[in-house]
C-alpha cells in the first residue's frame, strides 16, 4: 500500500492510503484513527476519514508540523490487526415501500425485480461505512448488490424526510436530516441516525457497518414513539462481519 503524507494548509495534513475504494484501504484507515484515538496525541484537533484517506487537524501551537507527521508515521508501521478487533453492526429498522418508500417501484422494474425480491435483496447484506459526510450522519455504504443499482431521479426532490432510505445508482444511505436529494426512496427508518440533543449526536463511525432489517407499520410507529422521547437503542452486534 502506497501511503503518503501530504501538508493541508498550515494546520491539517492528509494521509493518502492509494485511490482504490476498497474494505482494506477502509480498514487501515479505520485503524489508524483508532490508534491514534488510543494514543492521545496532544494538539490532534479533528480525524475526519473519507474513501481512501485521513485529514487530520491540528493546533500548530502545540504541536509542530514535522512532530505529527512522525507520530502518524510510526503508526502507520503498525500491524493492521492492531485495529481490527472493533467491529460494530448496527441494525437499522426499515419500513419498505407505500408512503414510506415511493420509488421502490421504480426500483423493481429497472431492475426486473418484484418488490419483495427488492427488499430481500436489499436488506441481505451488511454494509460497510466508508466515510460520512453531505449532511451531519450522512453514511456512505458499500456493497450495495448489483441487481438493484438504480440512477438518480432525473428532476431531483425539494425536500426528503429525515430517515429516508434510498438508492443513488450504485450506493444505498440514510438520510439524516430533511434534505433535498435525488435519491431513489424505497424505505424510511424511524432511527435517528443524527441527533444534535444526544451526547454524541451521530449514531455510527467509519468503518462500522449498517444491516438494514424490515420491519411493518406497525412496528415502525412503534420504533419511532421510543426513538422521539430518546428511549431506543439500535440492536449491535460487536465482533461480527
Amino acid at each position: 500500500m502506497d501511503i503518503r503524507i501530504l501538508t493541508e494548509g498550515d494546520s491539517s495534513i492528509l494521509v493518502e492510503f492509494g485511490r482504490e475504494i476498497s474494505p482494506e484501504i477502509n480498514k487501515k484507515i479505520t485503524a489508524t484513527v483508532q490508534m491514534m484515538k488510543e494514543q492521545h496525541i496532544e494538539g490532534v484537533v479533528d480525524m475526519i476519514p473519507a474513501f481512501c484517506s485521513l485529514l487530520i487537524n491540528y493546533d500548530p501551537r502545540v504541536i509542530s508540523f514535522e512532530e505529527i507527521k512522525e507520530r502518524v508515521q510510526n503508526i502507520l508501521k503498525i500491524d493492521v490487526k492492531a485495529g481490527e478487533e472493533r467491529k460494530r453492526i448496527y441494525e437499522i429498522p426499515v419500513c419498505y415501500g407505500g408512503e414510506y418508500g415511493p420509488d421502490i417501484a421504480n426500483i423493481a422494474e429497472h431492475a426486473g425485480l418484484s418488490e419483495e425480491e427488492v427488499i430481500k435483496i436489499h436488506s441481505s447484506r451488511d454494509y460497510l461505512i466508508y466515510m460520512l459526510g453531505f449532511l451531519p450522519g450522512f453514511t456512505y455504504l458499500g456493497g450495495l448488490d448489483e441487481r438493484i443499482h438504480t440512477p438518480r431521479l432525473a428532476n431531483p426532490r425539494i425536500k426528503i424526510n429525515a430517515g429516508s432510505v434510498g438508492i443513488g445508482g450504485s450506493q444505498t444511505g440514510i438520510y439524516p436530516l430533511d434534505s433535498p436529494g435525488g435519491w431513489q426512496l424505497m424505505g424510511m427508518t424511524p432511527v435517528k441516525t443524527y441527533d444534535p440533543s444526544r451526547e454524541v449526536p451521530i449514531l455510527v463511525e467509519a468503518g462500522d457497518y449498517i444491516r438494514f432489517v424490515p420491519v411493518d407499520e406497525a412496528e415502525y410507529k412503534r420504533i419511532k414513539e421510543l426513538a422521539d422521547r430518546g428511549e431506543y437503542q439500535c440492536v449491535v452486534h460487536e465482533g461480527e462481519v
